[in-house]
């Protein structure tokens, strides 16, 4: 019988170590939730250093016989500047398009835009630039591929835009322009999800 009530006292002692451990530690540790939640950022804006309107128009001739000069007629002062958060299932990546909204091409002209490369001043997944966009009044891409990124904010961040106003190639364009036709035209740049 001692045996066996050293035994039972054994079974019991090491009962009583083992349940107060694991009571102990109970006591030193507890766990709670951090939720973490990122936002979707689609923002866009243009910059430039004295207002976003520009001013076209071709030099008019000082000789007679001479036509209109149309080799200076280009303008960099807009910079597009954006910050976005994808999401890469839902929207892997975003475009930036180019439009008119409002106004008309005078007849015989043509009006172009093209986005350099990214002037590095942020950080992220920055959009590539297309070829020139020649401007109408359907959306076109002028940047794509933007992912999570963002440009920075102001003039000389982001993406250089340039403008040109030329002669428009179809045969008799010359023929077409006409000073009444002088128009302001509204220019929309959005950031679309892909």
């Amino acid at each position: 019988m001692k045996n066996f009530n050293k035994t039972v006292f054994t079974i019991s002692l090491v009962f009583i170590v083992c349940l107060s451990n694991s009571l102990a530690q109970d006591d030193k540790d507890d766990v709670h939730n951090v939720i973490i939640t990122l936002p979707e950022v689609a923002l866009l804006d243009l910059e430039a250093a004295s207002g976003t309107s520009i001013s076209l128009g071709p030099d008019a001739p000082n000789e007679a016989g001479q036509a209109l000069d149309f080799s200076a007629e280009s303008n960099s002062d807009i910079w597009v500047n954006y910050s976005s958060i994808i999401g890469r299932k839902t929207e892997p990546s975003r475009n930036i398009t180019v439009q008119i909204t409002s106004g008309k091409i005078p007849a015989g002209l043509q009006l172009s835009v093209v986005a350099n490369a990214d002037a590095g001043m942020g950080d992220g997944r920055m959009g590539k630039p297309t070829s020139a966009v020649t401007l109408s009044e359907k959306a076109q891409d002028i940047i794509e591929g933007v992912g999570s990124a963002y440009t920075g904010n102001g003039v000389s961040k982001g993406h250089q835009l340039t403008y040109t106003l030329a002669l428009s190639k179809e045969e008799g364009s010359y023929a077409k322009l006409d000073f009444d036709n002088s128009n302001s035209l509204g220019i929309t740049y959005t950031l679309t999800d892909q």
